[in-house]
Order: structure tokens, then C-alpha cells, then sequence
């Protein structure tokens, strides 16, 4: 195997090997010990890992040392391909917040004051929420709020 220039071909692997043997991002979460949310973003090349959960990770994807090495490098964070996503899952995303960007601001302000809601100390979880009508996505994402400071 050649030289890994970028954690962009750790993630293709990743990716490629979870086609292959038909993993699931919750088996993963669970060997790993963390949530499937940040598994699975660790996995796409938005976390670092530590080295055991590198070494996972290497094990169930069948990774060499030198990529398994690369999970543990702190990633350039941000992956979308184009500034306004095409995708039709990640554009929802991009309408959402298009639409209630300022109402969900408006709203964290009413209710803490001027600050922002971190994604650094910050947790999300999705699950299928079962509905009559269709099955709806249910996301719960959580981030500490981070007044600004007067200095």
C-alpha cells in the first residue's frame, strides 16, 4: 500500500471497508466506547482518536499502522464538499438553519443572555422516532453555553 498524504484516504478506507463487511456506526460506537454520533465523526475524519481507540478502529476496519497513526492526528475540521451543500440530507441541514438560524439565536439569547452554544462541549444524538403517519428522525443536540466575556 502507498504513502498516506491526507486523512482524506484513511476515511475512504474506512468507509470502503464498512461497505465491504456491512458494519454498522453502532457496532463501531460500541467496541470503541464512545457515542455512535462522535464514532462516526472520528470515523469521517472530524475527531482525533486516542491510541486505543485508534487501534479499534484499525482492528475492525482492517487499517495498516500508518493509517491507524493518522486517526490520532488532530483533523482539519469542516468537510463539506461545496459552501452550500448539494447533498439533499446536508442541504435540510443548511435550510434549517437558514430558516431558524435566527430564531434558535433569538431564542438562546432570550433564555441565557449573549453567548454562543459550544460544539466543542457538546453531545448529539439520533434516533428513529416511530410515527403512524412515517417515521420521523429525532435529534437531540446539546452544547454548553458560552456567555461573552466583557474584558
Amino acid at each position: 500500500m502507498s504513502a498516506i498524504y491526507d486523512r482524506s484516504e484513511v476515511t475512504r478506507q474506512i468507509v470502503s471497508a464498512k461497505v465491504r463487511k456491512g458494519i454498522k456506526w453502532a457496532d463501531v460506537a460500541t467496541q470503541v466506547g464512545q457515542s455512535k454520533a462522535w464514532t462516526t465523526a472520528a470515523c469521517l475524519g472530524q475527531m482525533q482518536m486516542t491510541k486505543a481507540q485508534a487501534d479499534v478502529v484499525g482492528g475492525i476496519f482492517d487499517l495498516n499502522d500508518e493509517a491507524i497513526a493518522w486517526l490520532q492526528i488532530v483533523p482539519y475540521k469542516g468537510s463539506l464538499p461545496t459552501p452550500v451543500p448539494t447533498d439533499p440530507l446536508i442541504y435540510r441541514w443548511y435550510e434549517i438553519v437558514s430558516v431558524y438560524g435566527t430564531t434558535i439565536k433569538e431564542l438562546i439569547h432570550e433564555e441565557f443572555g449573549d453567548g454562543i452554544m459550544s460544539a466543542i462541549d457538546f453531545s448529539m444524538d439520533i434516533d428513529r422516532q416511530a410515527d403512524p403517519k412515517g417515521d420521523r428522525v429525532n435529534v437531540v443536540l446539546s452544547g454548553k453555553f458560552l456567555p461573552y466575556k466583557m474584558y
